[in-house]
């Protein structure tokens, strides 16, 4: 039978069953001794292996069997579960992600899960936690040296910085035999090369070579701009370097070495002679019979009596839906216009029918596309989990607005950003537990992930209690890369210096960590943000904590919009950003500190003038005895926008004002009018600080 026709479905399903199986083991972590959560781990693992059995997928499905065996002594309470238990069945869902990953991309899904397999049997014996944490195979992590596994986003870091001139090196050092202080000497190391540039990616990780748990050869990924010769020499001048190899990366080279260190993990494929005939069995699964001790909430899982009433749909197709309506919408909206004109109450009639036919197909269209960033924030509390382990930190990841929508486009793309920005808020926002408890702050640290809807737009902010900015320390690390003189640095601004953290190479950080604070990242975070029309703001307290806000807009497609004119110019405004409109006299324009305010519901607010803004060539304001206003609104902040008058309200379709034309502050994007015109529609919440 071809399977492939499958493959698709495989995929999504295997996603959903290993997001289910995470979500599921961090309650189980928080409650060690719930049965009905253990019972609903082993059907999830049950069904993800039966499917790889089914397709073919044997290495999966044989990891997943080694799992269902430690699953099945804890539900049959014959294993007690402990951390060591809970860290090797962690491993193994990374491991089962990855193989996923790789058949996503057209891959075997094979890999080399032999030491996590060992683990595994070692706790279906009773042995208890492996040495290193199972992984005892000197020939694997020998191999695991030759090549450095990167994620996506370090990989786009080292390709960017290569587009942008800098060197990216690939550094092999081996100390001698007779080294006795390996730690200190890798330190030295790492001293020397971060005077000229960062330190991206290194294995073993940061915290095995400060312990010294490695042999003698350590390897990494360097950012610069000296030559390699000089970056050589620097090593080689530290005591106890036996040897050191430094090559250059170009694009091919980097692409090169990224695909072969993941092929290296492919390429041991010796399993435990205890799983193989396991794997043969694996066929069996299909017609598996339910296991007889079932808890309450696999029983309701179980009932086969209600169909599934939701179908997946590739994202390409909705996209071409998309692009089908937006044109449709453009002519509706000059039928409309022509309608008007004629005077044909029939052809009105038929219009308006049309027009309300078709706003039940764009919502229905529009909420298509619209996927709650739970999607993404689901992933987030497994990663902290095993951050707060890694630094040694107690640290709770509190979630708020995953119900919130977003356009599927900028939910694809939002994932690593929000990945850097809280890595970032774990390590170095933040602090120790005795660093807290000596500030008087609780031994657990908060970090606060929250997503709502603004106008046009949604924020998402990470918010943690740490140690917050401090206006001197970024100062002086900017003044020491040079990012800054110290003229601009006196008059820069509290916002203005907080914004120095997404220079390219800059970094606040003493140590260096793998986690994040090498100086590389903050910039591609911003530029991504930016790219998908969003903006990141920083807010933060010393000592009380930092806030990162993220400013991404709704949807890249269809709004409700006010027509405005200015002169012979066009504008439209979101009305999601509108509070209402009205007409003032100039008379009730005061000035208040040398800003032109308006009294507005027993507040002052500032005005704007958006001819004097767009610099506007046929319209005077100060001509103008009555001026019409729109009143906007940014969370709680409001504002008054000075306009000639008003067209009317219209649904718009936005159009991107593409990379030939620079960002225009205050402006979104356009949009095509029903008499042909372009308007450009404005962008309220960069009128209000």
């Amino acid at each position: 039978m071809d399977m492939n026709q499958y493959l698709t479905m495989f995929i999504d399903e295997s996603n959903d069953h290993l997001q289910s199986l995470n979500e599921n083991m961090l309650q189980l972590e928080s409650n060690p001794d719930d049965i009905g959560i253990v019972q609903i781990i082993f059907r999830s693992a049950h069904t993800l292996k039966g499917m790889a059995a089914t397709m073919g997928y044997e290495d999966l499905a044989s990891l997943t069997h080694q799992m269902e065996n430690v699953l099945d002594l804890v539900r049959n309470e014959k294993l007690k579960m402990q951390d060591f238990i809970f860290d090797t069945l962690f491993k193994s869902l990374d491991a089962l992600e990855s193989m996923v990953q790789d058949i996503t991309e057209g891959g075997d899904g094979k890999a080399d899960v032999s030491a996590i397999v060992a683990s595994l049997q070692s706790i279906v014996r009773g042995e208890g936690a492996l040495p290193n944490g199972g992984i005892a195979d000197e020939s694997h992590s020998a191999a695991a040296v030759q090549g450095i596994e990167l994620d996506e986003f370090q990989f786009s870091v080292l390709d960017q910085s290569i587009s942008e001139g800098h060197k990216v090196l690939y550094i092999q050092v081996t100390l001698r035999e007779d080294c006795q202080l390996k730690a200190v000497r890798a330190y030295m190391v790492f001293e020397t090369l971060e005077r000229s540039g960062e330190i991206v990616k290194t294995y073993p990780d940061v915290q095995e070579i400060e312990q010294g748990e490695f042999d003698r050869v350590f390897s990494l990924y360097y950012i610069t701009q000296r030559d390699t010769e000089e970056i050589e020499s620097q090593i080689l001048g530290v005591s106890e370097i036996e040897t050191t190899s430094v090559v250059a990366l170009d694009h091919e080279t980097l692409q090169q070495m990224v695909q072969e260190s993941a092929a290296t993990a492919e390429t041991v494929k010796s399993v435990d002679a205890e799983t193989a005939p396991a794997a043969t069995k694996l066929a069996e699964t299909k017609s598996a019979p339910s296991p007889a001790k079932e808890s309450k909430a696999s029983t309701r899982n179980a009932g086969g009596g209600n169909p599934s009433r939701t179908i997946r749909v590739d994202i390409e197709r909705l996209d071409v839906l998309m692009n089908l309506f937006s044109e449709l919408l453009i002519d509706r909206v000059r039928l409309e216009q022509l309608a008007t004109e004629s005077k044909n109450q029939e052809l009105t009639d038929t219009v308006e029918h049309m027009s309300r036919v078709s706003s039940d197909l764009q919502n229905i269209v529009l909420k298509l596309r619209m996927v709650p960033v739970d999607t993404v924030f689901n992933r987030f509390p497994r990663m902290v989990r095993d951050l707060a382990k890694t630094l040694d930190k107690k640290i709770d990841l509190i979630i708020t607005g995953a119900d919130t929508e977003l356009d599927r486009t900028v939910i694809d793309e939002i994932g690593d950003p929000l990945v850097h920005l809280l890595r970032n808020s774990a390590d170095h926002g933040v602090e120790p537990v005795a660093d807290r408890i000596a500030a008087g702050k609780p031994e657990t640290g908060t970090v606060h992930l929250r997503a709502f809807h603004s106008g046009n737009n949604v924020f998402i902010e990470i918010e943690d209690d740490g140690r917050g900015i401090y206006r001197e320390n970024i100062l002086k690390n900017a003044l020491k890369k040079g990012v800054v003189t110290e003229a601009e640095a006196a008059s820069m601004s509290d916002d203005e210096v907080n914004q120095l953290l997404f220079a390219p190479g800059f970094s606040t950080a003493e140590k260096i960590s793998d986690v994040s604070g090498r100086g590389v990242g903050l910039d591609v975070v911003k530029s991504k943000i930016v790219a998908l029309g969003g903006n990141v703001t920083i807010y933060s307290t010393p000592g009380k904590g930092t806030n990162f806000s993220v400013q991404l807009p709704l949807t890249l497609s269809i709004i409700a919009a006010m027509l405005i004119r200015m002169g012979s110019e066009k504008y439209a405004i979101p009305l999601s950003s509108i509070v209402e409109t009205a007409i003032i006299k100039r008379g009730q324009i005061k000035q208040v500190h040398g800003s032109r305010m308006i009294q507005f519901r027993e507040s002052l607010i500032p005005v704007i003038s958006l001819s004097r803004l767009f610099e506007v060539p046929d319209f005077d304001e100060e001509l103008e005895e009555e001026t019409e206003i729109v009143v906007i609104r940014k969370g709680d902040r409001l504002a008054a926008l000075t306009i000639d008058d008003f067209i009317g309200q219209s649904e718009i379709v936005i159009k991107n004002l593409g990379k030939y034309l620079p960002a225009i502050q205050g402006i979104s994007g356009a949009t095509i009018l029903g008499d042909g015109q372009v308007a450009l529609i404005i962008d309220a919440n960069a009128f209000i600080k």
